[in-house]
């Protein structure tokens, strides 16, 4: 898996190009194990994307740290390359996504004491 923490014109440029989403987003992921190539390399997860100046503003605007707010989209992103989805899912798979996410959070912020 690799990471990558850029800013908000560089994830505008990688939203539009191939989401045609004309917009800055806080996180993208690109899971190797979907589409055309899939399973070619099948340790490789997948791409994810942060927007380090989104992710300012959405702790700011959540009252919650920073470093929170990116263990929080580092987390999105991986339930994602892990096959989970909230957006072309059904509410069911959407819901079964936020539950994981909250448990899965809730040991992360246990275990590295995050300020939330």
């Amino acid at each position: 898996m690799s990471v990558l923490i850029v800013d908000d014109p560089a994830i505008r440029e990688v939203n539009r190009d191939y989401l045609n989403r004309d917009w800055p987003t806080n996180v993208i992921s690109f899971a190797m194990q979907e589409g055309e190539g899939a399973g070619i390399q099948p340790t490789l997860l997948g791409d994810i994307i942060i927007s380090a100046d989104t992710a300012a503003r959405d702790a700011e605007e959540a009252g919650q740290s920073f470093e929170s707010e990116l263990y929080f989209l580092l987390l999105h992103g991986i339930l994602h390359l892990l096959g989970f989805d909230h957006e072309r899912g059904t509410e069911e798979e959407a819901a079964a996504m936020e539950a994981k996410e909250r448990e899965i959070f809730a040991l992360i912020r246990a275990e590295y004491d995050l300020a939330c």
